[in-house]
């Protein structure tokens, strides 16, 4: 099976983002990532890395001044300014801690005219900027129940704008459960999309939570995406069913058993 990345956005929310890096240690994750750090001094976020010898695989740009009516703004023509800042923030902070991956979240453009070809710069920019100091740039398809009007809604769209803007550093976030929402089909998606993926996320469907119930047979899919020649850390961003992150784990350790 591959290591496992818990994702810290979900993960932990009750604990301060070095403490809940402390807490995946002990948990026995291998990686870490997180949604939105900037609140949280980078040199305590990287005191904790340092600490645990985990890696941090990725974090997100900023939502937006509007936050979840922006979800992002790679794609929204006339704020490209804002989204540039949100760049600029976000490479900065993942140079600071040591961060190996920066997703360029979207945005919710509802099919506005011209708004892919925003994106597509926008993304160049970022990917330019990322290059040198070795950073990859992600971009991740969500689907439009959880977010209605989300620029970037199927895995083909996320290869087709890698390759139109043409930067080596630019992946794709392939969120299993995003995927199956919107398209299902995951093994065989996987597997076309192999040369372009960046990072691996994976949660229950339908409900978001621990990836041990629900429709998709998580071992089975682990287990061909391993077999693909996958070698990163698959993430774990989840919402956790019951009381407490700890009280959930079980579905790791029965993976790897």
């Amino acid at each position: 099976m591959p290591t496992f990345s818990a994702n810290l956005g979900f993960l932990w929310r009750e604990l301060s983002l070095p403490d809940a890096i402390r807490a995946a240690k002990r948990a026995g994750f291998e990686a870490v990532e997180c949604h939105f750090p900037y609140e949280v001094d980078p040199q305590a976020v990287k005191a904790a890395l340092d600490e645990t010898g985990l890696p941090m695989l990725g974090l997100n740009t900023r939502l937006g001044a509007n936050g979840p009516d922006d979800f992002g703004l790679m794609s929204l023509a006339g704020r490209e300014a804002e989204a540039r800042a949100t760049i600029d923030d976000a490479i900065a902070y993942a140079v600071a801690i040591g961060c190996r991956n920066v997703h360029c979240v979207a945005g919710k453009s509802h099919g506005a005219a011209g708004a892919q070809a925003v994106y597509e710069a926008n993304l160049a920019q970022a990917c330019a900027q990322a290059a040198a100091h070795g950073l990859t740039i992600l971009i991740e398809p969500i689907n439009q129940r959880d977010a209605p009007g989300f620029h970037l809604r199927s895995v083909e769209a996320g290869i087709e704008t890698i390759k139109a803007v043409g930067a080596a550093n630019l992946k794709l976030m392939f969120d299993c459960y995003h995927t199956q929402i919107s398209q299902g089909d995951l093994t065989e998606r996987l597997r076309a999309a192999l040369p372009h993926i960046g990072h691996v996320q994976i949660a229950a469907v339908p409900d978001r939570g621990e990836p041990d119930a629900g429709e998709v047979n998580y071992p089975g899919l682990l287990a061909a995406l391993e077999a693909m020649g996958w070698g990163g850390s698959v993430g774990a961003e989840y919402h956790p069913r019951g009381a407490s992150t700890d009280a959930g784990l079980g579905w790791m350790t029965a993976y790897r058993s």
